[in-house]
């Protein structure tokens, strides 16, 4: 009360004698002539949607790509930002653009801003209904969440959840279009952003009965230097990270194959072209038809499936009603 009486008297007084200026928090700030401070100019809108894209898109020409303009356009924006504030957001490194420290956080903030904004604008869009819009791996989506997914809508009730299926799947931080993306693997969270485990996971290679026998895999690891390895762009790493994690010393294919998605891979597989490296919930009802065998198991996989949301979310009612419909069905049996 003694604080507010202080303020209320002897500010505009100090104000006037002061030629309208005045100290708070120990910073000078100019009055209005009501005695207020002036709220402090926000920069453009387009300036703001041009950064977001670039942090988020790591070039101009794919951030231009991304807003249906010119790469010039995009710069011109930049460097208005950058003049608004009066420091450098990026360090240009050989033609490329990187974020410095300062441009790092600003555009985890501007990516949440512009989240939030997307989610309350798409709630007014359908009278109020709330809808999740969730980034899934194409494969995972497919054989795992979609024969689930009348038990998920059952459990959300008046939540629509809106399913992303990703071929290349995109971190959080790099897609301010989702509210939340579904991860596997050994995914380290970036600034900002929270990852709720809810399912285990195990991997390995498979191939067709007829395959598997004519390659001898039954007998050992060393077999498949005669095979051609599948593997897709999305999880390039796994080949790596099953010889690492199971102990095998690596062997050089007979050849090798990379597809676009997951999904490619499998239906290689299928088909007979090779050996293919996948996450066993990506095949287990191919497994349970014998149309796919795993010669040598699988091995678990610690980190395996996590929703990725933003920080600022981490209460959020829907969010955390998907998260705890994921946490349940994850610790069934499949």
């Amino acid at each position: 009360m003694l604080k507010a009486t202080f303020n209320s008297i002897f500010v505009p007084q100090m104000a006037q004698l002061l030629g309208c200026g005045c100290y708070r928090f120990g910073k000078k700030e100019k009055l209005t002539m009501s005695g207020r401070v002036p709220p402090r100019r926000l920069p453009p809108l387009n300036a703001l949607r041009a950064f977001d894209a670039v942090a988020r898109r790591g070039s101009i020409l794919k951030a231009a790509d991304e807003l249906g303009v010119v790469r010039g356009a995009v710069r011109q924006q930049l460097n208005l930002l950058e003049a608004h504030f009066g420091v450098s957001l990026f360090d240009r490194e050989n033609g490329r653009l990187v974020l410095t420290p300062k441009g790092r956080a600003f555009a985890d903030s501007v990516g949440v801003a512009f989240g939030i904004l997307t989610r309350a604008s798409s709630e007014l869009s359908i009278g109020g209904r709330r809808s999740i819009r969730l980034g899934v791996p194409s494969a995972f989506a497919v054989w795992w969440l979609m024969p689930r997914v009348a038990a998920l809508q059952a459990a959300l009730q008046d939540i629509d959840i809106d399913i992303v299926p990703m071929a290349m799947v995109e971190p959080l931080a790099m897609r301010a279009d989702l509210e939340a993306v579904i991860m596997g693997g050994e995914y380290r969270p970036m600034r900002d952003i929270t990852a709720i485990r809810f399912m285990e996971d195990e991997f390995g290679p498979v191939a067709t009965p007829d395959v598997t026998g004519r390659l001898g895999l039954v007998e050992g690891v060393k077999a498949l230097g005669a095979a051609v390895a599948l593997s897709s762009r999305s999880a390039p790493s796994l080949w790596g990270d099953w010889f690492a994690e199971s102990g095998h010393a690596p062997v050089s294919f007979a050849g090798n194959r990379e597809f676009e998605d997951l999904l490619l891979a499998i239906g290689a597989a299928r088909s007979g072209l090779g050996v293919a490296i996948v996450p066993r919930t990506a095949i287990g009802e191919d497994i349970d038809r014998g149309a796919l065998v795993a010669p040598f198991g699988f091995i678990r996989r610690p980190a395996g499936y996590s929703l990725s949301i933003r920080s600022s979310d981490v209460k959020d009612p829907a969010l955390v009603r998907l998260a705890d419909w994921l946490s349940e069905a994850g610790a069934e049996p499949t």
